[in-house]
């Protein structure tokens, strides 16, 4: 495992830490005092019920006096007689400290106090509440829609929503937004629409930016083009059986492994199973190809749009992503959706011959570092590629917590903060690897972070093929004994995430005692990595704008969901 300590930012214990580095639940309660009307047990964090104008004193006094900076998702759901918002908190430097915070709203007054004050990633988490659930927050600076046109009739999660009620979008809404704008005598600035169908965005993604002069003078990402309805169709679907092909799609760049574990996780810890250390290795495995297939496209892709043209970097990315992909293909079956993980385990054992599929991997291995020195030649050692991203699309690391950044954006801004090692699963904390992380805060930084990644990749793949090369035979278990129908207790709670290529992936998984999920809510890291390109932008210019939000490396599947 990774023998790097995560550095911590305070010097005082916070409240609610023993010395012992365990996590007090009594200590917190105390600190909270009143606030707090009633205590829940979730499987992975105590949750604190706090009234629903208590929100922000509530939370600031967890961050600043207990050290929770760190708000990995906000769920929000409808009861039967209630709404309800979750707040999963968490810390950067101690990530198994997790509490949650749950505030009540009554039935026919959903309103609730905002926690965008406290963390600045509650802004678009609680946008999402609104958009879908119906949930109101009172201070949230920019309350409307995000997924969904501001026309749209109704919140599609809410328990009384008639999915075919019609939708009408007038033409008053089909208007020229600039009909009626005109230059002032002393203005210089301009409105430019970039995307939503456009090279520069990724895919289905439309950024509102206002230029002063050559600069950016404010940028509103626009998402919800690609929205997919994820959550709700894994909640119409069983947990044994119809969950696991869905979460192919969110990060659909080559990922898929990743995602299928953050759902393997929570479901295997919402029903206490214990998977096989053989099929643990070899899910350690796989997910690391996944990871560096996720890394080579988003270079190709950086250097696309940096240089502004198909170069040979964009085709050296693809041939060594390539590569991976067919090793993925003998042991999935598939380039893409490879619905491989299986609840327990792995849906089957290495492909036959071994010796030919390790061999296959141990010539990816022998081959990379040489392939690697390329791309620094190539990217890394690149005058203009400097010029373009050193000290472009600034991101303090501050700034990135608050926002709730995680992955190679997080790292590439100096926060040592990776889930693998700091909330470890699968068999990373039996292997020797590093944390790979840059304090450029820069496009550079959040580049070379990806680039070291791969090695420590490759250093993971490495050691599961010593292990499986020389696993008994006898003892190859590729999945535990799982019930053919589960069915958690009712109002089991659990938020779970791993570590995927572009940062947390978390799931939080509510049971009502059926074989489907109550509710099933997917923490994107892309979506929290998304809302940082205002703040890397703003004074840019366009084409840093361009080079910023490339270093995020979005996939809007994962964004809308």
């Amino acid at each position: 495992m990774s023998l790097e300590e995560p550095e911590s930012a305070a010097s005082a214990t916070p409240v609610g830490e023993t010395d012992d580095g365990d996590l007090d639940y009594d200590a917190i309660a105390d600190l909270l005092g009143d606030h707090v009307v009633d205590r829940e047990d979730h499987v992975n964090a105590e949750g604190f019920v706090v009234r629903p104008d208590e929100v922000e004193a509530v939370l600031s006094t967890l961050k600043q006096e207990a050290g929770f900076d760190h708000c990995s998702s906000v769920t929000a759901q409808e009861y039967r007689d209630r709404y309800e918002s979750i707040y999963h908190l968490t810390k950067y430097d101690e990530r198994t400290h997790e509490v949650s915070v749950v505030v009540p709203t009554p039935t026919e007054d959903p309103v609730s106090q905002s926690g965008a004050g406290v963390y600045d990633t509650a802004i678009w988490h609680e946008r999402e509440a609104y958009d879908l659930v119906g949930i109101e927050y009172e201070g949230n600076p920019d309350l409307r829609r995000i997924l969904l046109p501001e026309t749209w009739q109704g919140h599609p999660l809410s328990l009384d929503y008639d999915q075919e009620q019609p939708q009408i979008v007038t033409l008053r809404e089909h208007a020229n937004p600039l009909e009626q704008d005109h230059r002032g005598a002393d203005s210089d600035t301009m409105y430019v629409n970039i995307g939503p169908h456009h090279p520069a965005t990724h895919g289905v993604l439309h950024i509102k930016t206002v230029l002063d002069g050559e600069q950016i003078a404010d940028l509103d990402p626009d998402i919800g083009y690609l929205h997919r309805c994820e959550e709700q169709m894994c909640q119409n679907g069983t947990y044994r059986h119809q969950i696991m092909p869905y979460p192919d799609r969110w990060d659909y760049i080559s990922a898929g492994i990743l995602n299928e574990w953050a759902y393997a996780r929570t479901a295997e810890d919402l029903a206490d199973i214990d998977v096989p250390d053989y099929a643990q290795v070899i899910r350690t495995m796989s997910a690391e190809f996944s990871r560096i297939a996720s890394h080579m496209l988003a270079l190709a892709t950086f250097a696309l749009d940096i240089y502004g043209d198909f170069t040979a970097t964009f085709m050296y990315a693809i041939r060594d992503r390539e590569v991976v992909q067919n090793i993925l293909e003998d042991l999935t079956g598939q380039r893409l959706m490879f619905n491989y993980l299986r609840l327990g385990g792995v849906a089957w054992d290495l492909p036959e011959p071994r010796e030919d599929f390790f061999e296959k991997i141990h010539d990816f291995l022998d081959e990379l570092p040489g392939r690697l020195e390329e791309y620094h030649d190539l990217v890394t050692s690149n005058e203009l590629f400097q010029l373009r991203t050193v000290d472009t699309g600034h991101l303090p690391p501050e700034t990135a917590k608050s926002y709730g950044a995680t992955g190679p954006v997080a790292r590439g801004s100096g926060i040592d903060y990776d889930l693998r090692r700091d909330d470890p699963y699968g068999y990373y904390d039996e292997l020797d690897w590093e944390v790979v992380t840059d304090d450029g805060c820069d496009n550079f930084a959040r580049l070379l972070v990806r680039l070291r990644e791969v090695e420590q990749s490759a250093r993971i793949i490495e050691q599961c093929v010593d292990l499986l090369e020389d696993w008994p035979e006898d003892d190859r278990e590729i999945q535990a004994n799982v019930p053919r129908t589960l069915k958690p207790d009712p109002d089991t709670e659990i938020y779970r995430a791993v570590e995927a290529a572009k940062g947390e992936l978390g799931i939080y998984i509510r049971s009502d005692g059926t074989d489907k999920p109550a509710r099933f809510k997917i923490r994107s890291p892309c979506f929290s990595n998304l809302q940082t390109l205002p703040v890397m932008a703003e004074g840019e210019f366009v084409p840093d704008m361009i080079a910023a939000l490339g270093s995020l490396d979005i996939v809007l599947g994962e964004v809308d969901r």
